[in-house]
């Protein structure tokens, strides 16, 4: 049973990536049809979720590298991230204190409680980058883990549909939107219309992890 979780986990992934390559119906993302079918396994068979986790966890560790990983398109594309850098920058710290001050916002519109609105906080950085932003802040970083799966789910399902509806065409603006609105997984959907659409994703989703990291500890206590 130490493998159950790291096996059903490659197998369901492998399957929901060949359908979605067959069909790119955006429902059959893998995104949402993985985890939908590990819930619907783990409930009939009554397996519990340490048990499953005991083997998956693995794949959960591989994060930190794979974010590391985006270091190779960065140095592949270098000489587009210099010449648009100071955009880039500016677009991401823009987007980035957007997504701290919209949470903040809206967790004390719907009167939320002062631990969960920072623990919703970082919700649009990386899932490691945002557990430690949590936890540095006085959040919780099981329920920042939830938060920021949730931003990537949509962010890497309406963001494609919103360049499209727009009509952005520009590498920069599609890499930045991508990246900074839902991370990971905006980045992983990011390399699916360019290379450097992808790459502008990746660098745009570590430097929204830095500025949240440097920004939020400073503007929470404004608003609570």
């Amino acid at each position: 049973m130490m493998l159950f979780g790291l096996i059903v986990t490659i197998s369901f992934y492998v399957f929901a990536k060949w359908s979605y390559l067959r069909t790119r119906r955006t429902y059959l993302s893998p995104l949402i049809t993985v985890p939908l079918c590990i819930i619907t396994l783990l409930a009939i068979t009554g397996i519990s979720y340490d048990t499953y986790n005991g083997g998956a966890k693995w794949l959960s560790f591989m994060l930190q590298p794979a974010t590391i990983a985006f270091a190779v398109p960065l140095y592949k594309y270098r000489s587009l991230t210099k010449k648009h850098a100071l955009v880039i920058i500016v677009s991401v710290l823009c987007g980035s204190l957007t997504a701290v001050l919209s949470s903040t916002l809206i967790a004390e519109v719907f009167n939320v409680n002062t631990e969960l609105i920072i623990s919703l906080v970082p919700r649009s950085v990386t899932t490691p980058i945002a557990m430690d932003i949590s936890k540095t802040i006085g959040g919780v970083p099981s329920i920042t883990a939830v938060f920021v799966i949730i931003t990537g789910l949509l962010g890497s399902l309406i963001g494609p549909l919103l360049i499209r509806f727009l009509k952005i065409e520009s590498e920069i603006a599609r890499g930045v939107l991508l990246g900074t609105g839902a991370h990971a997984m905006g980045t992983s959907k990011a390399f699916e219309f360019t290379a450097a659409t992808g790459t502008i994703s990746s660098l745009s989703m570590i430097l929204a992890g830095i500025l949240t990291l440097c920004s939020a500890p400073f503007l929470i206590p404004l608003f609570l």
